[in-house]
């Protein structure tokens, strides 16, 4: 049985097969057919093609966005986060999203640049509604521009420039659901694998790489965060 200490007992498994093809949505039709209820008619309402005032309050008490992007690779999410307000609102429909260090995968940027669309969600520490936008990219190494978004003196390398097509809040069911915000829900870290273990069964590390960089981690982070 797959186990946290022998995580190589679960089993593998091919995508979907023949056998259950029955069961699989392949058209819109057939997707009404098993959501045959109209939108509710606040969620179609609610959608702006700009940011509102209220949209910006959101957007500068929040700490921590994700990016989706697509590209060569296919999709991509990926997490940002800095002091609340870190993502700037330039105008009602221009967002600021500065590039802070990193592992310089690049997955975001090089997504950029070959599809300008992104997408973007909000969250907020003890709010049950996010804030979705969707609209296109570019990544600006404007001396200014970097230096409005520097920390302790330490400019971004990049700011993505958002314009913004779509903006709208998500109801607050899978906060509410997941208990996102609820102290009681917090997981003990030490009960899940490290970031060591992970890479260990990616075959990036021996166990003893592996150990010490985990030991080491935290530390490193805190240093290098801008």
């Amino acid at each position: 049985m797959p186990t946290l200490n022998n995580p190589r007992a679960i089993p593998h498994t091919d995508s979907y097969r023949g056998d259950v093809s029955d069961s699989l949505i392949t058209t819109v039709d057939e997707l009404l057919v098993h959501y045959p209820t109209e939108p509710v008619k606040n969620s179609l309402l609610k959608e702006l093609d700009e940011l509102s005032d209220g949209y910006r309050a959101l957007i500068e008490a929040s700490p921590f966005c994700l990016v989706a992007t697509t590209g060569e690779g296919g999709l991509d999410v990926s997490p940002r986060g800095d002091g609340p307000g870190f993502v700037t609102v330039r105008d009602r429909s221009t967002l600021e999203l500065p590039d802070r260090r990193g592992n310089n995968r690049l997955d975001t940027l090089r997504n950029v640049i070959a599809d300008p669309r992104v997408g973007l969600i909000f969250l907020i520490p003890g709010v049950e509604e996010c804030v979705r936008v969707r609209g296109t990219a570019v990544i600006s190494v404007e001396p200014e521009l970097l230096e409005r978004h520097a920390v302790k003196g330490i400019r971004p390398t990049s700011v993505l420039v958002v314009t913004v097509a779509k903006v709208y809040f998500q109801c607050a069911r899978a906060i509410k659901r997941s208990r996102l915000w609820d102290p009681e829900s917090r997981v003990e870290r030490s009960t899940l694998p490290t970031a060591g273990r992970l890479t260990e069964e990616a075959g990036g590390f021996t166990r003893v790489e592996r150990e010490a960089y985990d030991a080491a981690l935290d530390e490193r982070q805190r240093a290098t965060l801008y």
